[in-house]
């Protein structure tokens, strides 16, 4: 059986064989699984009343390539998103943006969709799926459960 335990997934080896560590990017099956799981994401966003009106950008794909860099870089895949952007710094990033309790929900609703989206095998589901709901209590900026009025067109 796979276990998770530092940032490595690891193998039991044979006899008294060292076991073979792999991260976690690897073992749910590299790049191509991060961008389905971003990719399901933001089906959900683009479509999401509270959500939609956090991404500025009229085109979703530049926020979706950022999240898809970071998750990698996170999970042991390449560091690419330092390299483009410096250091994470998560809630800074996100400070301008009103995140309250039901933008939280709206997103974990969307997520949990695209988690979904990937039958992964529940280890490696309920690690990923833990990071990504904490993550989303990080981000919450107001306590205010009033969700932000979306900008009304004339």
């Amino acid at each position: 059986m796979r276990t998770w335990q530092d940032g490595t997934v690891t193998s039991p080896g044979e006899g008294d064989q060292a076991r073979t560590p792999a991260t976690l990017f690897e073992a749910i099956g590299g790049e191509p699984t991060f961008r389905k799981l971003v990719d399901e994401f933001y089906v959900g966003v683009a479509s999401d009343p509270l959500l939609r009106p956090l991404y500025p950008e009229e085109d979703l794909r530049p926020a979706a390539d950022r999240m898809t860099l970071f998750l990698m870089q996170y999970w042991g895949g390449p560091g690419t998103y330092s390299e483009q952007r410096g250091h994470p710094r998560l809630r800074m990033r996100h400070a301008p943006f009103r995140v309250g309790p039901a933008e939280r929900d709206a997103w974990l609703r969307a997520m949990r969709r695209a988690v979904d989206s990937l039958a992964l095998p529940q280890e490696y589901e309920q690690t990923l799926w833990d990071y990504l709901e904490r993550a989303a209590y990080f981000m919450v900026n107001t306590n205010d459960d009033t969700p932000a009025t979306p900008p009304q067109t004339p």
